[in-house]
């Protein structure tokens, strides 16, 4: 796992937190909640491609097609 996937994650649940708490605060809680799907949509793309480059590393490793 690369550390800078867990940055990415990291800071981008932090920019969604900020994001939903001011909007949350606003009267605006339908766009917080809009952000935070959002956010979670982001992260599992990354998280997927990582998980996609692994599977391929192992089939290389391993010499599987």
């Amino acid at each position: 796992m690369s550390f800078n996937l867990i940055i990415t994650v990291a800071g981008i649940g932090i920019l969604v937190g900020v994001l939903a708490s001011v909007l949350n605060q606003s009267g605006r809680s339908e766009m917080a909640q809009g952000v935070t799907i959002i956010g979670v949509i982001v992260v599992l793309y990354i998280v997927v491609q990582s998980i996609g480059e692994l599977f391929t590393l192992v089939k290389s490793v391993f010499n599987l097609y």
